[in-house]
């Protein structure tokens, strides 16, 4: 399945740098209608775990409690993100299918990733959650 949806986003342009940048000086509907056909599928999946009562592997039923809604922890989390994306070119997935295109300058990213994650875990009990 990673292999399938690493192909589909490399086709789709997804990962391209050129098309992320469009999007964020919304220059070209390509990313929006990419990011919308996606939560779109979320939605419908959502909607068929719910109504058809799915389990997991294991026969166990699928929870799907809703998370509390944090407005500033969700804004400067979505800031902090949406920083990185645009600085970067990529967010979390495509930073592997970069890698496993056979760009390894990505690798420095991935360092500051890991570092990041690392970091948030050390301070996440004072963050606003």
């Amino acid at each position: 399945m990673g292999f399938y949806f690493g192909f589909v986003l490399i086709k789709s342009e997804a990962i391209s740098w050129y098309r992320i940048v469009e999007m964020f000086h919304f220059q070209s509907f390509h990313l929006f209608g990419v990011i919308g056909s996606a939560v779109i599928t979320g939605i419908v999946s959502v909607l068929i775990i719910k109504s058809v009562h799915l389990t997991t592997i294991k026969d166990e039923p699928i929870d799907l409690k809703p998370k509390p809604l944090l407005i500033r922890a969700n804004f400067f989390g979505g800031l902090l993100f949406g920083l990185g994306w645009s600085l970067v070119g990529a967010c979390t997935a495509p930073l592997f299918i970069h890698l496993g295109a056979g760009n390894l300058s990505i690798l420095l990213v991935l360092i500051f990733v890991y570092i990041g994650t690392i970091t948030y875990g050390a301070i996440k009990n004072k963050l606003p959650h």
